[in-house]
């Protein structure tokens, strides 16, 4: 009986060390959960009908700084728009590539989502836009935070860009 009394204790004692008391121990360094998105997981995400700013159009709207109302004939001036596009590839190709997205978005199609005044106005003084303008201020958020950076042009070298874009 003593022996029984005495195995029954260490098998019951050896149940509960086995269950209880266990810790976790960090590892050094770091690591990264890399789980897959399932059909699952995106059937429980939110889903949101908001368009990104990078595709909302508003056309309609003329952005804040020095460029109030701006009328384009109906031609393309090619000099100015090859001036535009040389311009375009010095100071903007470092964020902006034509058929992607990339830091910034691409330029292609712009005018069917902006309005010429909103584009220089933009291209003009992103900062004040970015602070001013809620279409800009959404950008800046869609594209992670990368804010356009001042290329100090002209009014003129603005237009030319602009120019270049209506041949995108």
């Amino acid at each position: 009986m003593k022996i029984l009394l005495r195995s029954a204790a260490v098998i019951f004692s050896l149940l509960l060390m086995a269950c209880g008391g266990k810790e976790e121990k960090k590892k050094e360094g770091f690591s990264v959960d890399r789980s897959k998105t399932t059909e699952e997981s995106l059937k429980a995400a939110p889903a949101t009908d908001e368009v990104p700013a990078s595709m909302r159009v508003t056309l309609d709207e003329k952005g804040v700084g020095q460029i109030k109302d701006i009328t384009l004939p109906a031609e393309i001036d090619a000099k100015m728009a090859a001036e535009g596009g040389e311009i375009f590839k010095t100071n903007c190709t470092a964020c902006h590539k034509l058929d992607k997205r990339f830091i910034g978005p691409s330029p292609k199609g712009i005018l069917e989502r902006r309005s010429p005044e909103w584009i220089m106005n933009m291209i003009l003084d992103p900062k004040l836009m970015t602070e001013q303008d809620r279409c800009a201020k959404d950008l800046l958020v869609e594209f992670n935070g990368a804010a356009m950076s001042n290329q100090n042009l002209t009014v003129e070298q603005t237009r030319a860009i602009l120019e270049y874009f209506r041949t995108l």
